[in-house]
C-alpha cells in the first residue's frame, strides 16, 4: 500500500495528508522532514556515483515550522574524498529556509584488531507473531511495562519505552531505503524520551542519527537510552535497531511546549481520518 508523506510534483515535494502534525495543523512533522531531507541527500550521492559509500551521520536542524506547502529540496556536496563525503541539505518553502540537514557518508573498510566494550543488554525487534517482517508501513508497536503492542493510550506512561516502527513511504511511488526510513523514524526518538503520564510535551528543535551499518529493511526499532531535562530543555537519547541487531544511535534536543501538548487520548479523539498519530508528532 503506497502510503507516504510526500508526493512528487516537477522539481517539488508535495506533502500529503499523512506529513501533517499533531502540533498544529498547518505545520509538517519531524518525521516526514527528516525523512525528505535524508533521502535527497541518499541520492545526491548515489547520484555522484559513490555507492561505496554509507550513510553514518544525519543531522537534523528543525529551526522553523515547515508549513504544509510544496518544499524545495536543494542538496549542496561540502566535500568528497575517498574516504568520505559531507553532504548539506536544505528545505525550503517560497525561498524562505524551513529545515536543514548535513549528513555524513564515510567507506567501509575492516574491522581494527583488540576487543573494545559493547553493552550486553540490548533490545529485540517483537516476535515474528506479533510483527510479522514487513517492507511497507504500519502502525508502530510500543514496548513498556505493558509489554509490546499498538494501544497507544496503554503507553502513555512513565516506563522506560521502545518503539518498533515501519513508517509510511517518504514519496509516493518510491520505496524507501533503509536508510531513508531509519532518517524519518529517529524524529520519533521523542516518542521514547520525552512521552510521559501528559502526554509528549517537548518539540523537537533537531533529531541526530548516527549509523555504524546500513538498515537491512525499512522496520526500525528505537529504545530509550537517557533523558534529561532543566528549565524546559530536554535531551534524549535512543538506541537505533533492526531484525539484526542495533545499528547506532539518535538524539534529539527539544524544548517545553507544554500549552500545546500532545496528549494521544486527545488525539485519538481529534482523530477523525483515522490515520496513525504517532507519525504526525
Amino acid at each position: 500500500m503506497d502510503i507516504s508523506f510526500f508526493r512528487r510534483e516537477g522539481e517539488q515535494l508535495v506533502p500529503t495528508e499523512v506529513a501533517r502534525s499533531l502540533w498544529s495543523a498547518e505545520q509538517m512533522h519531524g518525521v516526514a522532514i527528516s525523512g525528505a531531507l535524508g533521502l535527497t541527500a541518499e541520492h545526491t550521492i548515489l547520484g555522484l556515483g559513490r555507492d561505496d559509500l554509507v550513510p553514518s551521520r544525519h543531522t537534523v536542524d528543525l529551526f522553523r515550522p515547515a508549513a504544509m506547502a510544496p518544499c524545495d529540496l536543494v542538496a549542496d556536496v561540502v566535500r568528497e574524498g575517498n574516504r568520505l563525503a559531507l553532504v548539506d541539505v536544505r528545505l525550503e518553502q517560497e525561498g524562505e529556509l524551513m529545515a536543514r540537514a548535513s549528513v555524513l557518508f564515510l567507506k567501509p573498510t575492516e574491522e581494527p584488531p583488540g576487543q573494545v566494550w559493547k553493552p550486553t543488554d540490548l533490545p529485540v525487534p517483537p516476535p515474528l507473531d506479533v510483527a510479522p517482517p514487513a517492507s511497507g508501513p504500519r502502525p508502530p508497536l510500543f514496548h513498556s511495562a505493558e509489554g509490546w503492542s499498538p494501544d497507544f493510550l496503554a503507553h502513555q506512561n512513565a516506563e522506560h519505552k521502545t518503539i518498533w516502527n515501519t513508517v509510511p513511504w517518504i514519496v509516493s511511488g518510491e520505496q524507501p531505503s533503509g536508510f531513508a526510513a531509519a532518517a524519518a523514524v529517529a524524529d520519533s526518538t521523542t516518542l521514547v524520551t520525552n512521552w510521559g503520564t501528559a502526554g509528549v510535551n517537548y518539540i523537537n528543535a533537531d533529531v541526530t542519527l548516527t549509523l555504524a551499518r546500513r538498515p537491512v529493511s525499512p522496520e526500525i526499532g528505537l529504545c530509550a537510552l537517557d533523558h534529561t531535562s532543566y528549565d524546559g530543555v530536554s535531551v534524549g537519547s535512543a538506541l537505533v535497531f533492526d531484525r539484526e541487531g542495533p545499528l547506532g544511535t539518535s538524539i534529539v534536543t527539544a524544548v517545553s511546549n507544554a500549552k500545546r501538548t500532545v496528549d494521544f487520548g486527545n488525539a485519538f479523539k481529534r482523530n477523525s481520518k483515522g490515520s496513525d498519530p504517532t507519525t504526525r508528532v
